[in-house]
């Protein structure tokens, strides 16, 4: 099921779920997008008061490293990888063979880029119940809900 326009998500919807969470609205939260803000701190405190889980990948902790690792910015590695490593609400997974496997299916079927495909698979590998991303260019995969930040009130 993929949500759109039409179709917005609501906090609620989230309640009791496992929610893959993907690279985009992580940095967009910590570092303080404007846009999104608002929305992104009330998800975020409902993961915090544990009203549902969040679950991402090695890939996420590798995609919000680069640029402050690149811009020498410590403490926003550190920042990132005390989140990612020891929040009690974000359980991360390793990329296993049997994510590997899923990710080139999803690679073949809908033409995603490798990283695209391993964090889609590892959701679906770890039964993420959506996929919380802002790509919509992920919007064609039909075997998880995509929610993006727009769809998101």
């Amino acid at each position: 099921m993929v949500i759109t326009a039409e179709n917005t998500v609501v906090i609620t919807d989230f309640y009791r779920k496992r929610i893959f969470l993907d690279t985009a609205p992580l940095i967009y939260f910590i570092e303080g997008h404007s846009t999104y803000q608002e929305k992104l701190i009330e998800y975020f405190s409902a993961n915090d008061n544990g009203e549902f889980a969040f679950i991402t990948s090695s890939i996420t902790l590798l995609e919000v490293l680069v640029k402050p690792i690149k811009d020498r910015k410590t403490k926003l590695v550190s920042q990132y990888k005390n989140i990612l490593l020891n929040a009690e609400g974000i359980q991360i997974f390793g990329i296993s063979n049997e994510v590997a496997e899923k990710a080139a299916e999803l690679r073949a079927k809908y033409n995603l880029r490798t990283p695209d495909a391993l964090q889609i698979a590892s959701a679906l590998i770890h039964e993420a119940d959506y996929f919380f991303t802002n790509d919509h260019r992920l919007n064609s995969v039909t075997e998880i809900s995509i929610i993006t930040l727009h769809n998101m009130q």
